[in-house]
């Protein structure tokens, strides 16, 4: 969940309005009730998106929190990737600003409660320019309070200078608030920009940490890593700091602009003191996944591999036959990627620049979540069809819910919070999705059992429909998704071969639709096919209890 959104109960929000017009989420509304919906689901895990103190142009200076210059902060509230402050909480979400640190203790104790885990953001590339830390523990020392601010590059800074330039911000233009930001030596920006003058599409609100890597050697790229980098040992006790308050899992932000080197180091530091702390790594360039997960990662996500292909079949770019391609892409490392459909980062399913309606998205959550044994994630809203379509200041009709302005989003208040207000297109696809995910939890077959991709038998499929096994001892599921607009009957066939992988009787069997209840019998023997019904954009998964 985008915490900062996700239960604003203030829904008369104006495009760019500040706190006091828009206002916000505060981590005492997740209580036990909406904690238990979430569990009810049939989720296991809850990211908290923007925990970690973040730029915004709300004064908090009251409490002793610096102001941040409005040109370096994007729209109001600001980019929850924009830290300025690792050792805080964001105090947008207190209803006590001098006790957001409890509060924040107080929700994970209810999370757990609530028989889930926590997950929060670590964004270990790029921190707000104004950075400053005024939480940390007696004796750390600040990000860039020792940097010899007069190298471009040394192992022992933490940031990077363009050592002779003032930050220009001209290409972006002021915000008009007073006096122009100045920044001298300008510092990189995060998304590797080495130069004084970023422009309005590079994330110019941040600045790069250095992890001793020069990447304006005269000779090309160059690591430093001997001696260790000083950044390495404070992002290390950044880390160990949020695990000693029982966190579960690390979301890592642009994991792969770190490098591999630095994850082994730290990952393995965190595991030694919290042995069942995960990391999940956002890692774009598939060249790179094996490289992570050898440095330690447990996830990471598989957005440029099989989240490209779901988009492209859902809006009929690529035929579903690609999925295979997708998982055999990364078969080797299955269990180490992460599944999705939506993120903060992507356009809503239900939005126009996507699939214009959530109900084309349930054959693609079919796959996400009952493929593998691996994890699926779930973006809040997604399952009440959110459209993100709202233009709501920096953030405009993009298709995607705001990270930078306050915001409220209805799908996520009605259903979480008062559902009543729930339409009834909203109430449907909850439960579909609802069938879903448990199955994906608490199914043997789906939980444990090995995959059996179908369509290589099943050639009439390969355009619009998907399907495959998923078995484990005496269970079995047929799931076949249909991303057609029309219902759809189909003649599965089951091959020798899927007998033999999966172990499975030759029997007259019995199953039951986990989505619809329908009853399906079948001769489950070697090139005989069991008949399936779906509707469109929908898709079965038939269980065969099989002794």
């Amino acid at each position: 969940m985008f915490t900062r959104v996700f239960g604003n109960k203030n829904t008369a929000n104006k495009p760019g309005g500040t706190l006091s017009e828009n206002g916000c989420t505060k981590l005492n509304h997740l209580d036990g009730r909406v904690l238990r919906r979430i569990r009810d689901l049939g989720a296991t895990h809850v990211w908290l998106t923007g925990i970690l103190r973040h730029a915004t142009v709300t004064d908090y200076s009251a409490f002793g929190i610096p102001r941040q210059h409005p040109d370096v902060v994007k729209g109001v509230a600001g980019s929850p990737y924009a830290v300025a402050d690792y050792y805080d909480v964001d105090p947008d979400l207190a209803e006590n600003v001098e006790g957001r640190m409890a509060e924040f203790e107080a929700l994970v104790e209810r999370i757990h409660q609530a028989g889930l885990k926590v997950i929060i953001d670590f964004v270990p590339n790029h921190v707000a320019r104004q950075y400053h830390s005024v939480c940390r523990p007696e004796g750390v020392k600040d990000l860039g309070q020792c940097d010899d601010t007069s190298m471009h590059f040394s192992p022992r800074n933490n940031f990077y200078y363009c050592w002779g330039h003032a930050l220009d911000l001209s290409a972006i233009g002021p915000s008009g608030q007073g006096t122009p930001y100045s920044e001298v030596p300008a510092k990189a920006t995060g998304n590797d920009q080495f130069s004084h003058r970023p422009c309005a599409n590079d994330w110019y609100e941040t600045v790069k940490l250095n992890y001793g890597i020069d990447y304006c050697d005269a000779g090309g790229r160059s690591e430093h890593f001997d001696p260790l980098p000083d950044t390495w040992g404070k992002m290390t006790d950044i880390l160990l700091f949020w695990a000693a308050k029982g966190i579960d899992g690390f979301r890592c932000d642009m994991a792969e602009m770190v490098p591999a080197a630095f994850w082994a180091w730290a990952i393995d530091k965190v595991k030694f003191c919290h042995p069942d702390c995960f990391f999940v790594g956002e890692v774009y360039d598939p060249g790179q996944y094996r490289n992570y997960i050898w440095a330690g990662f447990d996830y990471l996500y598989d957005k440029v591999g099989m989240y490209d292909c779901l988009r492209d079949v859902v809006c009929g770019y690529r035929p579903a036959a690609d999925i295979t391609r997708q998982w055999q892409a990364t078969d080797d490392i299955r269990d180490h990627t992460l599944y999705f459909l939506e993120n903060h980062d992507e356009q809503r399913v239900a939005s126009t620049f996507f699939a214009g309606e959530a109900r084309k998205g349930i054959p693609a959550m079919l796959v996400c979540a009952l493929l593998q044994n691996n994890p699926v994630m779930v973006y809040a809203g997604q399952e009440f069809g959110e459209k993100g379509m709202d233009a709501e200041g920096f953030s405009g009709t993009d298709g995607r819910t705001t990270i930078f302005d306050y915001w409220s989003v209805k799908s996520t208040l009605n259903g979480y919070f008062d559902r009543r207000k729930m339409t009834k297109e909203e109430k449907e696809l909850e439960a579909c999705y609802k069938k879903i995910l448990t199955v994906a939890r608490d199914h043997p077959a789906a939980a444990l059992g090995k995959t059996f991709d179908l369509m290589y038998v099943n050639p009439a499929l390969a355009d619009r429909q998907y399907a495959f096994l998923r078995k484990h001892g005496g269970d079995m599921l047929l799931v076949v998704a249909n991303f057609s607009n029309e219902k759809c009957c189909a003649d599965i066939i089951l091959p020798q071969h899927a007998f033999d992988f999966l172990d499975i009787p030759q029997v007259e069997a019995m199953g039951t639709d986990l989505l619809g209840g329908q009853s399906v019998k079948a001769l489950l023997k070697p090139e005989q096919s069991v008949h399936v019904e779906m509707e469109a954009w929908g898709g079965c998964v038939i269980h065969f209890p099989l002794g």
